[in-house]
């Protein structure tokens, strides 16, 4: 519950709403207000086989009535797919006579061949003035959402930064900007293939990072990240006892997973039962080094920085902070 009342705080509500009114507005416009009414449409509107028999009917009708200007009429409200249910026609006549069908062939063949072909329709003429206003206001509806949404976003983003006001996201971010990553190759290792600082601050109940690995190519190894695994207490914001880091290795079926946990955590049986099943349990202390290991991947996270909280809650049971720097290698042998 605590996790999905601190969604709909984070959750742009107003421009959310904005966007669905829209859509229900447009939908409403289109739909009933002002519907598409589609009449006296042509049979090159129909499927494939009820092309072939409406020229079927033609060329019989032709056979009776010998109207060469019907006949063309009917060829042309085919369209693009005449010329296609003919070719079916004369594979497979039927109870057609095929010299009613080289005549009807010969008539259209000799008429269409005197006109002169028409302009290529660069507009929507085939667009009923109905349909087109329904899209115009449909289309003025979705861009007044669009910008409606993203004004109210500027505007509270502008009002935050005037206000002064910092959250744990914000926090976060400056202090893993301003840490300081470790050298390997001063330290006699090869460099990781991606190296990142990532840091969790009180009151950022939604902390869950994840990032990509990807060779200089550009191929794709895998995915790590870490987030919230455990809390304790009631209220907000939440008290974070416990994090879950991870390693995919898209040439490995299983994701390997560890649990670092606070010292009071570490020490709960009851909350080391409910943590057992989603990996190995580590207690973190500053500098501690966490070692997770696939079929061609190791993950090195390191803690950077640890301070806990001192709320009404046991000692070092919950974090204020903590900054993690988590360094991928290829796994060797």
């Amino acid at each position: 519950m605590d996790f999905i009342v601190a969604l709909l705080k984070k959750l742009p509500i107003i421009p959310i709403a904005l966007g669905i009114g829209g859509v229900v507005l447009g939908l409403l416009i289109g739909w009933v207000i002002a519907p598409v009414q589609f009449v006296d449409a042509t049979p090159s509107y129909l499927r494939a086989d009820l092309q072939e028999d409406y020229l079927r009917m033609a060329i019989d009708s032709y056979r009776v009535n010998q109207s060469q200007d019907l006949a063309v009429q009917r060829w042309k409200n085919l369209g693009a797919g005449a010329q296609t249910a003919f070719a079916a026609i004369q594979a497979n006549p039927g109870n057609i006579d095929p010299a009613v069908i080289k005549s009807f062939n010969d008539v259209v063949a000799n008429v269409l061949s005197t006109e002169t072909p028409p302009a290529a329709n660069t507009g929507a003429g085939g667009i009923s003035p109905t349909m087109k206003t329904t899209l115009i206001i449909f289309g003025l509806v979705l861009v007044l959402g669009v910008l409606g949404a993203a004004g109210f976003y500027l505007f509270r983003l502008l009002g935050k930064r005037g206000s002064g006001e910092v959250t744990p996201t914000m926090q976060a971010v400056e202090i893993s900007r301003h840490a300081e990553k470790t050298n390997f190759e001063q330290l006699g290792l090869a460099p990781p293939i991606t190296q990142t600082m990532t840091t969790y601050v009180l009151g950022d109940d939604l902390y869950d990072e994840s990032f990509s690995i990807d060779t200089q190519a550009g191929e794709f190894m895998g995915e790590y990240g870490v987030g919230v695994s455990e809390a304790i207490g009631v209220g907000d914001p939440k008290k974070v006892t416990a994090l879950e880091i991870w390693l995919f290795d898209k040439n490995d079926i299983k994701t390997a997973t560890k649990v670092l946990m606070s010292q009071h955590a570490f020490n709960d049986q009851e909350i080391r039962s409910r943590l057992e099943p989603k990996g190995e349990l580590v207690v973190v202390a500053p500098q501690a080094q966490i070692l997770l290991e696939t079929a061609t991947l190791q993950l090195l996270a390191t803690v950077v920085d640890l301070e806990y909280g001192r709320g009404p809650q046991p000692a070092d049971s919950y974090f204020e902070r903590i900054t993690l720097e988590l360094a991928i290698w290829p796994r060797q042998g």
